[in-house]
Protein backbone atom coordinates (compact mmCIF):
# COMPACT_ATOMS: atom_id res chain seq x y z
CA UNK A 1 0.00 0.00 0.00
CA UNK A 2 1.02 3.63 -0.41
CA UNK A 3 2.04 5.83 2.56
CA UNK A 4 -1.27 7.72 2.22
CA UNK A 5 -3.21 4.46 2.40
CA UNK A 6 -1.17 3.34 5.41
CA UNK A 7 -1.91 6.61 7.22
CA UNK A 8 -5.62 6.13 6.50
CA UNK A 9 -5.72 2.57 7.87
CA UNK A 10 -3.63 3.38 10.94
CA UNK A 11 -5.88 6.37 11.55
CA UNK A 12 -8.91 4.06 11.68
CA UNK A 13 -7.19 1.80 14.21
CA UNK A 14 -6.17 4.78 16.34
CA UNK A 15 -9.55 6.53 16.17
CA UNK A 16 -11.40 3.40 17.26
CA UNK A 17 -8.63 2.40 19.71
CA UNK A 18 -8.59 -1.12 18.26
CA UNK A 19 -6.16 -3.06 20.47
CA UNK A 20 -4.47 -5.07 17.71
CA UNK A 21 -0.69 -5.23 17.62
CA UNK A 22 0.43 -3.75 14.29
CA UNK A 23 3.54 -4.58 12.25
CA UNK A 24 4.49 -2.15 9.47
CA UNK A 25 6.88 -3.48 6.83
CA UNK A 26 8.70 -1.21 4.41
CA UNK A 27 12.00 -0.09 2.94
CA UNK A 28 14.32 2.22 4.87
CA UNK A 29 13.40 5.88 4.55
CA UNK A 30 9.89 5.30 3.19
CA UNK A 31 8.28 7.20 6.09
CA UNK A 32 7.02 4.49 8.48
CA UNK A 33 8.07 6.28 11.67
CA UNK A 34 6.85 9.71 10.59
CA UNK A 35 3.44 8.29 9.58
CA UNK A 36 3.03 6.71 13.02
CA UNK A 37 4.01 10.01 14.68
CA UNK A 38 1.51 11.96 12.57
CA UNK A 39 -1.30 9.47 13.26
CA UNK A 40 -0.61 9.71 16.99
CA UNK A 41 -0.66 13.52 16.90
CA UNK A 42 -3.84 13.62 14.80
CA UNK A 43 -5.65 11.42 17.33
CA UNK A 44 -4.41 13.10 20.48
CA UNK A 45 -2.27 10.13 21.50
CA UNK A 46 1.08 10.16 23.22
CA UNK A 47 3.92 8.41 21.41
CA UNK A 48 6.79 6.45 22.91
CA UNK A 49 9.19 5.58 20.09
CA UNK A 50 11.68 2.82 20.99
CA UNK A 51 14.42 1.75 18.58
CA UNK A 52 14.79 -1.86 19.68
CA UNK A 53 17.98 -2.40 17.68
CA UNK A 54 19.67 0.10 20.01
CA UNK A 55 18.46 -1.46 23.27
CA UNK A 56 19.57 -4.41 25.37
CA UNK A 57 17.08 -6.80 27.01
CA UNK A 58 17.63 -5.17 30.42
CA UNK A 59 16.80 -1.78 28.91
CA UNK A 60 13.25 -3.01 28.29
CA UNK A 61 12.75 -5.50 31.12
CA UNK A 62 14.41 -3.26 33.71
CA UNK A 63 16.93 -4.05 36.41
CA UNK A 64 16.56 -6.48 39.34
CA UNK A 65 16.80 -4.71 42.69
CA UNK A 66 16.92 -6.43 46.09
CA UNK A 67 13.84 -5.61 48.13
CA UNK A 68 13.08 -7.33 51.45
CA UNK A 69 15.16 -10.34 50.54
CA UNK A 70 13.70 -10.74 47.06
CA UNK A 71 14.53 -9.41 43.60
CA UNK A 72 12.13 -6.98 41.98
CA UNK A 73 12.35 -5.77 38.41
CA UNK A 74 12.35 -2.00 38.15
CA UNK A 75 11.10 -0.98 34.69
CA UNK A 76 12.75 1.87 32.72
CA UNK A 77 11.30 5.36 33.04
CA UNK A 78 10.53 5.67 29.31
CA UNK A 79 7.77 3.04 29.38
CA UNK A 80 4.30 4.58 29.81
CA UNK A 81 2.34 4.10 33.02
CA UNK A 82 -0.76 6.25 32.47
CA UNK A 83 -2.82 7.91 29.74
CA UNK A 84 -3.44 6.89 26.15
CA UNK A 85 -0.89 6.47 23.42
CA UNK A 86 1.10 4.34 21.01
CA UNK A 87 4.07 2.29 22.18
CA UNK A 88 6.05 2.09 18.94
CA UNK A 89 8.70 -0.62 18.68
CA UNK A 90 10.71 0.52 15.68
CA UNK A 91 13.39 -1.57 13.96
CA UNK A 92 12.01 -4.61 15.78
CA UNK A 93 13.53 -7.21 13.43
CA UNK A 94 16.93 -5.50 13.48
CA UNK A 95 17.11 -6.35 17.19
CA UNK A 96 18.97 -9.57 18.07
CA UNK A 97 16.91 -12.66 19.01
CA UNK A 98 17.34 -12.09 22.76
CA UNK A 99 15.86 -8.60 22.42
CA UNK A 100 13.05 -9.87 20.20
CA UNK A 101 12.23 -12.41 22.91
CA UNK A 102 11.66 -9.65 25.44
CA UNK A 103 9.61 -7.69 22.89
CA UNK A 104 7.56 -10.81 22.19
CA UNK A 105 6.58 -11.03 25.85
CA UNK A 106 5.59 -7.36 25.82
CA UNK A 107 3.46 -7.83 22.70
CA UNK A 108 1.87 -11.20 23.58
CA UNK A 109 1.18 -10.55 27.26
CA UNK A 110 1.33 -6.72 27.36
CA UNK A 111 3.77 -7.05 30.20
CA UNK A 112 7.43 -7.76 30.86
CA UNK A 113 9.02 -8.30 34.26
CA UNK A 114 6.93 -6.30 36.74
CA UNK A 115 5.79 -3.82 34.07
CA UNK A 116 2.32 -3.89 32.50
CA UNK A 117 1.28 -1.83 29.47
CA UNK A 118 -1.63 0.49 30.44
CA UNK A 119 -5.00 -0.32 28.87
CA UNK A 120 -5.08 2.95 26.92
CA UNK A 121 -1.92 2.18 24.97
CA UNK A 122 -1.64 0.53 21.54
CA UNK A 123 1.44 -1.49 20.60
CA UNK A 124 2.69 -0.95 17.06
CA UNK A 125 5.98 -2.01 15.49
CA UNK A 126 7.91 -1.49 12.26
CA UNK A 127 10.80 -3.06 10.43
CA UNK A 128 12.54 -3.62 7.12
CA UNK A 129 12.32 -6.68 4.89
CA UNK A 130 15.24 -8.81 3.74
CA UNK A 131 14.50 -7.67 0.19
CA UNK A 132 15.25 -4.11 1.34
CA UNK A 133 18.93 -5.07 1.75
CA UNK A 134 18.68 -4.43 5.48
CA UNK A 135 20.53 -6.37 8.20
CA UNK A 136 17.51 -8.02 9.82
CA UNK A 137 16.81 -11.13 11.86
CA UNK A 138 13.95 -13.51 11.12
CA UNK A 139 10.84 -12.77 13.18
CA UNK A 140 9.67 -15.81 15.19
CA UNK A 141 6.45 -17.26 13.82
CA UNK A 142 4.52 -16.95 17.13
CA UNK A 143 5.43 -13.25 17.27
CA UNK A 144 4.57 -12.62 13.61
CA UNK A 145 1.20 -14.34 14.03
CA UNK A 146 0.31 -11.98 16.88
CA UNK A 147 0.47 -8.92 14.58
CA UNK A 148 -1.72 -7.59 11.84
CA UNK A 149 0.66 -6.71 9.00
CA UNK A 150 0.83 -3.73 6.63
CA UNK A 151 3.31 -3.47 3.74
CA UNK A 152 4.10 0.06 2.57
CA UNK A 153 5.89 1.06 -0.64
CA UNK A 154 7.26 4.44 -1.81
CA UNK A 155 4.69 6.40 -3.79
CA UNK A 156 5.35 9.62 -5.69
CA UNK A 157 1.80 10.99 -5.39
CA UNK A 158 1.71 10.43 -1.62
CA UNK A 159 5.08 12.09 -1.21
CA UNK A 160 4.10 15.09 -3.35
CA UNK A 161 1.06 15.59 -1.14
CA UNK A 162 3.21 15.28 1.98
CA UNK A 163 5.67 17.82 0.55
CA UNK A 164 2.90 20.34 -0.06
CA UNK A 165 1.50 19.87 3.44
CA UNK A 166 4.92 20.20 5.10
CA UNK A 167 6.32 23.05 2.97
CA UNK A 168 9.13 21.03 1.45
CA UNK A 169 11.13 23.07 -1.07
CA UNK A 170 8.96 23.22 -4.18
CA UNK A 171 11.93 22.47 -6.42
CA UNK A 172 12.28 19.05 -4.82
CA UNK A 173 8.58 18.38 -5.26
CA UNK A 174 8.69 19.42 -8.92
CA UNK A 175 11.85 17.42 -9.60
CA UNK A 176 10.37 14.23 -8.16
CA UNK A 177 7.18 14.69 -10.17
CA UNK A 178 9.42 14.66 -13.26
CA UNK A 179 11.90 11.99 -12.06
CA UNK A 180 9.77 9.79 -9.80
CA UNK A 181 12.26 6.90 -10.08
CA UNK A 182 14.60 8.92 -7.87
CA UNK A 183 12.12 9.14 -5.02
CA UNK A 184 13.54 5.94 -3.53
CA UNK A 185 16.61 4.25 -4.94
CA UNK A 186 18.72 2.18 -2.58
CA UNK A 187 22.43 2.14 -3.40
CA UNK A 188 24.46 -0.25 -1.25
CA UNK A 189 27.70 1.20 -2.63
CA UNK A 190 27.24 4.66 -1.11
CA UNK A 191 26.00 5.78 2.31
CA UNK A 192 23.85 8.59 0.86
CA UNK A 193 21.00 7.66 -1.49
CA UNK A 194 17.57 9.08 -2.32
CA UNK A 195 14.51 8.21 -0.23
CA UNK A 196 11.50 10.19 1.02
CA UNK A 197 13.37 10.71 4.29
CA UNK A 198 16.58 11.93 2.63
CA UNK A 199 14.67 14.26 0.28
CA UNK A 200 12.95 15.82 3.30
CA UNK A 201 16.40 16.35 4.80
CA UNK A 202 17.60 17.77 1.47
CA UNK A 203 14.92 20.46 1.67
CA UNK A 204 16.39 21.69 4.93
CA UNK A 205 19.90 21.53 3.49
CA UNK A 206 18.78 23.72 0.58
CA UNK A 207 17.42 26.28 3.04
CA UNK A 208 20.81 26.30 4.78
CA UNK A 209 22.73 26.49 1.47
CA UNK A 210 24.37 23.09 2.06
CA UNK A 211 24.92 20.69 -0.90
CA UNK A 212 22.20 18.05 -0.92
CA UNK A 213 24.55 15.32 -2.16
CA UNK A 214 25.28 14.74 1.51
CA UNK A 215 21.69 13.51 1.88
CA UNK A 216 20.57 12.04 -1.47
CA UNK A 217 23.89 11.07 -3.04
CA UNK A 218 25.96 12.57 -5.81
CA UNK A 219 23.98 11.16 -8.75
CA UNK A 220 20.55 12.34 -7.62
CA UNK A 221 22.00 15.67 -6.54
CA UNK A 222 23.56 16.23 -9.97
CA UNK A 223 20.24 15.61 -11.72
CA UNK A 224 18.44 17.86 -9.26
CA UNK A 225 20.94 20.69 -9.78
CA UNK A 226 20.47 20.46 -13.55
CA UNK A 227 16.72 20.59 -13.05
CA UNK A 228 17.08 23.74 -10.94
CA UNK A 229 18.55 25.50 -13.98
CA UNK A 230 15.27 24.82 -15.78
CA UNK A 231 13.35 25.96 -12.72
CA UNK A 232 15.03 29.35 -12.80
CA UNK A 233 13.54 30.05 -16.25
CA UNK A 234 9.89 29.38 -15.43
CA UNK A 235 7.13 31.95 -15.92
CA UNK A 236 6.25 34.12 -12.90
CA UNK A 237 4.27 31.60 -10.85
CA UNK A 238 3.30 34.11 -8.18
CA UNK A 239 1.74 36.36 -10.83
CA UNK A 240 -0.12 33.42 -12.38
CA UNK A 241 -1.53 32.33 -9.01
CA UNK A 242 -2.62 35.91 -8.41
CA UNK A 243 -4.58 35.91 -11.68
CA UNK A 244 -2.08 38.11 -13.51
CA UNK A 245 -0.54 35.55 -15.85
CA UNK A 246 -2.26 36.36 -19.15
CA UNK A 247 0.99 37.19 -20.97
CA UNK A 248 2.87 34.07 -19.82
CA UNK A 249 2.99 30.89 -21.92
CA UNK A 250 3.03 27.29 -20.78
CA UNK A 251 6.58 25.88 -21.27
CA UNK A 252 7.18 23.38 -24.05
CA UNK A 253 9.91 21.32 -22.36
CA UNK A 254 8.50 18.43 -20.21
CA UNK A 255 10.61 19.07 -17.10
CA UNK A 256 9.65 22.75 -17.18
CA UNK A 257 5.99 21.79 -17.47
CA UNK A 258 6.20 19.59 -14.39
CA UNK A 259 8.04 22.35 -12.56
CA UNK A 260 5.38 24.90 -13.52
CA UNK A 261 2.42 22.78 -12.41
CA UNK A 262 4.02 21.68 -9.12
CA UNK A 263 5.06 25.27 -8.44
CA UNK A 264 1.47 26.40 -8.97
CA UNK A 265 0.25 23.59 -6.70
CA UNK A 266 2.53 24.88 -3.98
CA UNK A 267 1.00 28.36 -4.34
CA UNK A 268 -2.63 27.22 -4.71
CA UNK A 269 -3.26 26.99 -0.98
CA UNK A 270 -6.47 29.01 -1.03
CA UNK A 271 -9.51 28.89 -3.29
CA UNK A 272 -8.82 32.01 -5.35
CA UNK A 273 -5.21 31.07 -6.19
CA UNK A 274 -6.26 27.53 -7.06
CA UNK A 275 -8.96 28.79 -9.44
CA UNK A 276 -6.58 31.31 -11.04
CA UNK A 277 -3.94 28.61 -11.57
CA UNK A 278 -6.49 26.18 -12.97
CA UNK A 279 -7.88 28.79 -15.36
CA UNK A 280 -4.39 29.67 -16.61
CA UNK A 281 -3.66 26.01 -17.37
CA UNK A 282 -7.10 25.50 -18.87
CA UNK A 283 -6.35 28.19 -21.45
CA UNK A 284 -2.91 26.81 -22.37
CA UNK A 285 -2.38 23.14 -21.52
CA UNK A 286 -3.79 19.67 -22.08
CA UNK A 287 -6.19 18.24 -19.46
CA UNK A 288 -3.61 16.00 -17.77
CA UNK A 289 -1.79 19.07 -16.43
CA UNK A 290 -4.95 20.42 -14.81
CA UNK A 291 -5.58 16.98 -13.32
CA UNK A 292 -2.07 16.96 -11.86
CA UNK A 293 -2.71 20.36 -10.31
CA UNK A 294 -6.01 19.23 -8.78
CA UNK A 295 -4.57 15.98 -7.40
CA UNK A 296 -1.87 17.93 -5.60
CA UNK A 297 -3.66 21.07 -4.43
CA UNK A 298 -7.14 19.83 -3.45
CA UNK A 299 -5.99 17.90 -0.33
CA UNK A 300 -4.17 21.02 0.86
CA UNK A 301 -7.26 23.17 0.18
CA UNK A 302 -9.42 20.73 2.13
CA UNK A 303 -6.93 20.81 4.99
CA UNK A 304 -7.12 24.62 5.11
CA UNK A 305 -10.96 24.50 5.07
CA UNK A 306 -11.08 26.31 1.73
CA UNK A 307 -12.87 23.61 -0.21
CA UNK A 308 -16.31 25.21 0.10
CA UNK A 309 -15.00 28.47 -1.34
CA UNK A 310 -13.17 26.56 -4.09
CA UNK A 311 -16.33 24.63 -5.06
CA UNK A 312 -18.33 27.86 -5.19
CA UNK A 313 -15.80 29.65 -7.41
CA UNK A 314 -15.49 26.60 -9.67
CA UNK A 315 -19.27 26.44 -10.07
CA UNK A 316 -19.32 30.13 -11.07
CA UNK A 317 -16.75 29.53 -13.85
CA UNK A 318 -18.37 27.71 -16.81
CA UNK A 319 -15.09 26.46 -18.30
CA UNK A 320 -13.75 25.10 -15.00
CA UNK A 321 -17.15 23.65 -14.10
CA UNK A 322 -17.23 21.81 -17.44
CA UNK A 323 -13.66 20.53 -17.06
CA UNK A 324 -14.28 19.20 -13.54
CA UNK A 325 -17.48 17.47 -14.66
CA UNK A 326 -15.58 15.76 -17.50
CA UNK A 327 -12.75 14.79 -15.14
CA UNK A 328 -15.26 13.28 -12.70
CA UNK A 329 -16.97 11.32 -15.48
CA UNK A 330 -13.61 9.93 -16.65
CA UNK A 331 -12.72 8.89 -13.11
CA UNK A 332 -16.05 7.08 -12.72
CA UNK A 333 -15.76 5.30 -16.07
Amino acid sequence: MTPSELALQLGKLATQRLPFSVMIWGAPGVGKSSIVAEVAAANGLELVDLRLSQLAPTDLRGLPVAEEGRSRWYPPEFLPTTGNGILFLDEINMAPPAMQGVAQQLILDRRVGSYRVPDGWLIWAAGNRRTDKAAVFDMPAPLANRFIHFDVEPDATSFRRWCLEHRVDERINAFLAFRSTLLHKVDVNTPAWPSPRSWAVASRLLAADVPIAASVGAGAAAEFNAFCTVYGNLPDLDAIAAGKGDHFTFPAEPSARYATVIGLSDRARDAEKAIASLQWLLDRADPEWMQLLLVDCLPVIRGSRQFGAFARLAAENPAIRSFMAEARDLAIS
